[in-house]
């Protein structure tokens, strides 16, 4: 079975929020942390360090 990555992120995402329920500005801080890590200076350090 073949499942787009997208999807499984998503599905994952959502019931991590489901299920352990952070608080809403927690969420949202870190996917804007983690967009604005990926597109800076640091962004080839994180990946070379997560591969």
């Amino acid at each position: 079975m073949d499942v787009p990555l997208w999807l499984a992120v998503i599905v994952v995402g959502y019931l991590g929020i489901k299920l352990t329920c952070p608080p809403m500005w927690l969420v949202v801080l870190l996917l804007l942390g983690g967009y604005l890590l990926g597109g800076s200076f640091l962004g080839p350090a994180v990946g070379a360090l997560v591969k």
